[in-house]
């Protein structure tokens, strides 16, 4: 039987609007796909996948319902030729990474189903290792956003991250001191290519100085020599997220940076952000995982992913009004993928 694609709006209501240096959203526009597939022994099995598209990366919900419908007949007849379907994709229609992380994690999950085995067990890896996960913090006056790094330490997240990149260096301070005030959390700051090279490099004695573990994408990602001027000025990890969006950028970006931030909407899905992996490790990188407002079903995908890791930013899901989803289990920064087959993932209100 061929691989059958089906798919419908998701819509995200966040919990509270979230601002990064690019704008503020309330609600993520997301969609939800299904691929249905007849097993030889006759049990038929449903994939999900989810797509979270980023306007940044050039791509709406339209976009994605558009690439999913010249995806949907290359689809073949065995979900465990999963190189060879993504493979077919990237042919017909390239670009469109989150339409086609939506069914790279569909199809991980029908293969997952089929063998009776969660990814990390498919893997070989272990159900309960790898980093802690931040918790994000988005920009707002420096009162209120003290207040909520306060109450998500109190919560249980010992690691926030702090979304910086105003506009106004001194108000990214105020923030930064308030947020330090409030708490004593373990901190990452992300500018979201928001500074200048020369804004970077002042505001780093302030971030060295509020114990700040990680600064993550100060400056603009075409700008290679500005993230090598602030690497070689800035004695903090510096991770590249806009500047690293496929295997093929790790060479280019290494000498200025000290790890990347992979993300499944960016690259494509599971099986191309095991690629970016390992073509970070050949090159001496760390890596993080991060995410977009994405809900359970995404987030576990990437949670499968987890012993493999140095960080992890995988919080979309605990952003969200209500989640429609259950799979990864949350208890104090540490994230655990389920133990059922495939992503392991249930819908409880869809």
């Amino acid at each position: 039987m061929r691989i059958e694609l089906e798919y419908e709006p998701l819509e995200l209501p966040l919990a509270v609007p979230f601002t990064i240096a690019r704008g503020t959203r309330a609600v993520a526009e997301n969609v939800l796909i299904r691929l249905t597939w007849e097993a030889p022994d006759g049990r038929r099995l449903i994939g999900l996948g989810e797509a979270a598209p980023n306007a940044y990366y050039g791509e709406n919900v339209a976009t994605v319902r558009a690439a999913l419908d010249a995806y949907a007949p290359l689809l073949g007849d065995d979900p465990l030729a999963l190189e060879a379907i993504l493979a077919r994709l990237a042919r017909a229609l390239g670009h469109n990474a989150a339409a086609r992380a939506a069914i790279d994690m569909a199809l991980h999950d029908l293969a997952g189903q089929l063998t009776g085995l969660p990814l990390w067990r498919w893997w070989g890896l272990e159900r309960n290792a790898g980093p802690l996960t931040s918790f994000t913090i988005g920009m707002a006056a420096p009162p209120v956003v003290a207040q909520r790094a306060e109450a998500a330490a109190a919560a249980g997240f010992p690691l926030l991250k702090i979304k910086l990149g105003s506009g106004d260096l001194a108000q990214d301070r105020a923030i930064l001191a308030a947020v330090r005030e409030a708490t004593s959390a373990q901190l990452m700051v992300d500018a979201n290519a928001a500074w200048s090279p020369q804004e970077a490099v002042r505001i780093g004695p302030d971030l060295v100085a509020a114990g700040v573990e990680l600064l993550e994408q100060p400056v603009a990602a075409s700008d290679l020599a500005g993230m090598a001027y602030v690497h070689a000025h800035v004695p903090l990890p510096l991770i590249a997220d806009e500047s690293c969006v496929v295997a093929e950028d790790v060479p280019r970006i290494a000498p200025a940076c000290d790890g990347i931030n992979i993300k499944l909407m960016k690259c494509g899905g599971l099986r191309p952000a095991r690629r970016l992996i390992e073509v970070a490790r050949a090159h001496g990188l760390q890596v993080m995982v991060g995410c977009m407002v994405e809900s359970s079903l995404a987030i576990t995908a990437a949670t499968h992913l987890l012993p493999w890791l140095d960080y992890a930013d995988l919080d979309g899901h605990l952003l969200l009004a209500a989640d429609p989803f259950s799979g990864a289990t949350h208890e104090q920064g540490h994230l655990t993928p389920p133990d059922r087959p495939g992503l392991g993932v249930v819908p409880h209100l869809v």
